[in-house]
């Protein structure tokens, strides 16, 4: 019970990694808030993880939306002891052919978004909190098709820095998780079909170091780490859940 009786918030929460983690954080004694923009998928994801969650739907590349989760968390619980802020979106797309409404899509999401989450509900948030931040670890490597995506989860690295510096005063610890490999519902939308979907993770298996794609339950219980007091003495770092791609 790691996070006995604290109040958690994790945007995105709906499926892949976002959803994993707020599993695990009920698991670990959390009253847990989660978001997404499909009001169908938060309420499935709300009954699959089955008690002490609320969902609230909402986009954050929408100010007015996290506007209304910061009322609707403060009016119901008042504070927020752990923020994951997660959701995130992105697709491969040559440089050459990124269009402004890609640009747009994937900035606005992934750190105007996050940038916005973190500013407006960090009022809520007690001294000695935790905030973590989704980045990627494609924002150390050049992949080719990348350069929005990439762009956006560096800016939410450098972020975490910035933060780190300004709320020290009152102890709020801000770190990064950047997420290797995972078939997330996001990342299987992008394959045609299951055949291509699998194709792709044998492949990808056979560059990663630890010899196969991740479970979003491994970054989950990394999250989970940086949320508790168990991550008391560490702040401003970037944890790498790749299986060794981004360190050889």
């Amino acid at each position: 019970m790691k996070l006995r009786d604290k109040i958690a918030v994790i945007t995105g929460g709906s499926s892949g990694i976002g959803l994993a983690t707020a599993k695990r954080f009920v698991a670990e004694g959390a009253k847990v808030i989660i978001t997404g923009r499909r009001k169908d998928a938060i309420e499935d994801a709300t009954a699959e993880i089955g008690g002490n969650v609320e969902g609230i739907c909402g986009d954050i590349a929408n100010l007015a939306d996290i506007d209304r989760l910061y009322t609707e968390v403060r009016d119901r619980h008042g504070r927020i002891d752990v923020l994951f802020a997660n959701a995130g979106a992105g697709q491969v797309t040559p440089f050459a052919a990124v269009t402004e409404e890609n640009f747009d899509m994937t900035v606005d999401t992934n750190f105007k978004g996050t940038f916005f989450t973190i500013q407006k509900l960090l009022p809520l948030m007690p001294d000695a909190a935790s905030i973590i931040m989704n980045a990627s670890m494609v924002t150390g490597m050049g992949a080719a098709g990348f350069s929005t995506y990439a762009a956006s989860k560096a800016a939410i690295r450098s972020l975490a820095r910035t933060l780190t510096t300004e709320l020290k005063a009152r102890k709020i610890r801000v770190n990064a998780v950047s997420p290797g490999t995972f078939v997330t519902p996001l990342v299987a939308a992008a394959f045609p079909t299951t055949k291509d979907l699998d194709a792709f993770v044998a492949h990808r298996a056979t560059t990663i170091p630890l010899g196969r794609v991740g479970e979003t339950e491994e970054v989950a219980a990394a999250v989970l780490f940086l949320a508790s007091s168990e991550s008391s003495y560490i702040t401003g770092t970037e944890l790498a859940i790749d299986g060794g791609v981004s360190q050889v």
